[in-house]
């Protein structure tokens, strides 16, 4: 949970992008900035540091602080090189699992692996459920808790699901450990090796490597940063191809950060059943739109059964738990089997902890705040990036999540970007695991959700001073 003074300079930095403020203009004294949010003089003094650190105010002689003249500019949109037409056996995935491990090493700025900081996540309250459950609960792990999974946790997600446009009864949800084993699931549910999968393109490396493990071919289907995924090629690819399935991110994509329009929705479900092949809808990052409204899933427009629908709290509440879920429509058996043969049951602990922490409370509280705080770390990112990147660097505009995608200037190989970030302490990942045929090798994905500090910014600073040489 942020502390008064980053509320405060969260607040003081909404009022000077709306242009309450404007650039030039002298902020208000210290004590009058102090009565103004009911704050001691001590707290709104460390608020205007929080903003002069970020970019927004700057102290002049003798005169306090003033709005800060921005180069910002709206950023563009990056330009998509054309995937293959063709399926793709998958290889070449190490490098993202070592973009995995990093983030166990201390001393790294943690920018490459999509993974919240700890203090955007509701820790200690989840500690506390941790401590009842263990109590109410003694010999919960004396015993398997086989699919699909505690009921008390089945029961709370299913009341989440409403948020979502999707009336899913605990019965018909499954529980996971994870988003990453979810998609494994399904995929083993609905393929074998051998078939072809539609993916979007740029892709989540995580599942690149299901696919990867599970012998599949990846189709990847053109997708626009802004719009999602090309209905009218994969329609073409369903006409040429045997598809087994297809895999997409509906809200707040991984890595483009595009959240599908309803309508794009309701086309690709009804697409997909005419020709059934089964959608795997994965929304892990769906609680996270900056507007504070949740997006429907494309499990809202499924009339029958066949979308499979995947999420995690990885995102949102703990990536450590390992607790996901999914609704499965008609491929339920299926979905129990290969869940009960791969690992038997999920830990029964983390389920019930996370049940009795969705059961107090405070969850929407908690999306509120860090969905407010995500919205201005990305566009802090934004603006650091636009000043310290080379020139015709490009990224975008993502409504949700806390993940940027960056296309830097065609010279710049971001293999060796990433490698000459690590020699100094900065993670980033590199655009060609995103890709079964390892395209964009020009890109980065940056992971936003670390808190704006020094080190972020020399951080990102130094990835702009690295892509200047190579842009030369």
């Amino acid at each position: 949970m942020s502390t008064r003074y980053e509320q405060m300079a969260d607040a003081l930095a909404q009022h000077i992008d709306q242009g309450v403020f404007e650039a030039g203009e002298r902020l208000p004294g210290v004590r009058k900035l102090a009565q103004q949010f009911g704050v001691s003089v001590s707290t709104a003094v460390q608020a205007q540091q929080v903003l002069e650190s970020r970019g927004y105010i700057e102290a002049r002689p003798r005169s306090g602080f003033f709005v800060r003249v921005q180069s910002w500019q709206t950023p563009s949109p990056p330009l998509l090189p054309k995937p293959s037409k063709r399926p793709t056996i998958i290889t070449g995935q190490n490098l993202a699992m070592k973009l995995s491990q990093v983030t166990h090493q201390t001393g790294i700025v943690q920018l490459g692996a999509a993974v919240p900081n700890a203090q955007f996540l509701p820790t200690r309250a989840v500690n506390q459920s941790f401590i009842k459950v263990a109590k109410q609960y003694p010999q919960c792990d004396a015993r398997y808790m086989f699919p699909p999974g505690s009921l008390e946790l089945r029961r709370q997600i299913s009341r989440r699901m409403t948020y979502a446009g999707c009336q899913i009864a605990p019965d018909e949800l499954v529980i996971t450990s994870g988003c990453q084993e979810a998609l494994m699931l399904c995929l083993r549910a609905v393929s074998k090796p051998g078939d072809i999968v539609a993916i979007e393109s740029p892709s989540f490396y995580g599942l690149l490597q299901v696919i990867e493990s599970l012998g599949l071919k990846a189709l990847e289907i053109p997708t626009d940063p802004q719009s999602g995924i090309s209905l009218s090629a994969l329609q073409l690819a369903i006409e040429q191809w045997p598809l087994k399935a297809c895999i997409v991110v509906s809200n707040f994509s991984n890595p483009l950060g595009h959240c599908l329009s309803d309508e794009s929705k309701k086309q690709l479900v009804q697409l997909l059943s005419k020709h059934t092949i089964p959608l795997i809808e994965d929304d892990v990052y769906g609680d996270l739109a900056f507007d504070q409204s949740r997006p429907l899933a494309a499990k809202h427009y499924d009339n029958y059964g066949d979308v499979l629908y995947c999420a995690s709290f990885s995102k949102t509440i703990s990536p450590g738990l390992r607790v996901g879920w999914i609704a499965p429509g008609r491929f339920q058996e299926q979905i129990e089997y290969q869940k009960y043969i791969s690992s038997l049951a999920s830990p029964g602990l983390p389920q019930l902890a996370l049940a009795d922490f969705l059961s107090r409370g405070g969850y929407d509280k908690h999306l509120r705040q860090v969905r407010q705080r995500y919205a201005q770390l990305v566009q802090q990112f934004s603006r650091a990036i636009i000043e310290f990147f080379p020139e015709g660097t490009r990224l975008t505009q993502p409504a949700g999540g806390f993940v940027l995608w960056v296309e830097l200037p065609g010279e710049c190989d971001s293999v060796v970007l990433y490698q000459q970030a690590m020699e100094h302490g900065v993670s980033i990942a590199p655009g060609i695991i995103f890709s079964a045929k390892q395209k964009y090798r020009n890109f980065i994905r940056l992971n936003c959700a670390q808190p704006w500090n020094r080190d972020t910014e020399l951080a990102v600073l130094l990835l702009g001073k690295l892509a200047n040489k190579l842009a030369k």
